[in-house]
């Protein structure tokens, strides 16, 4: 996926989940930040960041804050980014003559991606993932009911003979392995690993990140335990 316009910047602050303070050009300004997580180990005051900007003179906020430079390494922390690069990837992983249809109502969830190949039919809850810590990528940052609950919507799906994947898209390269996050939320890693045992796939992938792209790069190690 490829953003346009995509400028360069400072952070500053993040007064709330929704807005940041950002030097731009030479000015301050306010910006939308494209992530509601904690994002604390990112956005640290004096950054460099990269911004896009929306050329909308109707919007309170001209740019997006979309990435993030981690001591070398860049961190796409927009959140919708990694569904449209799982859109872009899915037909490769799959094969081209696979229907898929995003936002897929599956019991009382909405789950990521449903795809059909003849009699194959296959579930994809996708997760982006932001958070690092000495090479590990780590999901969540901060507890998630929403996540626990498609999980055990995907070891339901499993049982009515569906395929199901949950594809945990780390917002970066260089990371040498992906776990969830057993400290911060251990009710999702308990449940993981649980939807794991039931039949559940559970894959991470890192991705190719510039300041204009983000795409899906190689397959990682998932260690669950």
């Amino acid at each position: 996926m490829t953003y346009r316009n995509v400028v360069k910047g400072v952070f500053l602050s993040r007064p709330n989940r929704f807005i940041a303070h950002c030097l731009v050009k030479g000015k301050q300004e306010v910006v939308h930040v494209k992530n509601t997580g904690r994002c604390k180990e990112l956005l640290i005051p004096g950054t460099t960041v990269y911004l896009q900007d929306c050329l909308s003179p109707t919007r309170k906020t001209r740019y997006d804050l979309i990435a993030v430079d981690k001591q070398g390494i860049l961190f796409n922390i927009d959140s919708q980014a990694p569904n449209k690069a799982v859109a872009e990837w899915l037909p490769i992983f799959l094969g081209k003559d696979t229907a898929i249809r995003p936002e897929y109502t599956f019991g009382k969830s909405r789950i990521d991606f449903f795809a059909q190949q003849g009699d194959r039919r296959v579930l994809m809850e996708v997760k982006g993932v932001t958070l690092e810590k000495s090479g590990v990528a780590l999901f969540p940052d901060a507890p998630t009911l929403r996540g626990t609950k498609h999980l055990q919507e995907l070891t339901e799906a499993i049982k009515n003979g569906y395929e199901c994947y949950v594809i945990f898209v780390i917002q970066a390269d260089g990371v040498s392995s992906f776990s969830p996050n057993q400290e911060t939320d251990p009710a999702f890693a308990e449940a993981l690993c649980k939807a794991n045992k039931a039949g559940v796939n559970v894959l991470a992938y890192d991705c190719h990140v510039t300041p204009d792209q983000m795409m899906i790069r190689n397959p990682i190690p998932v260690r669950l335990s």
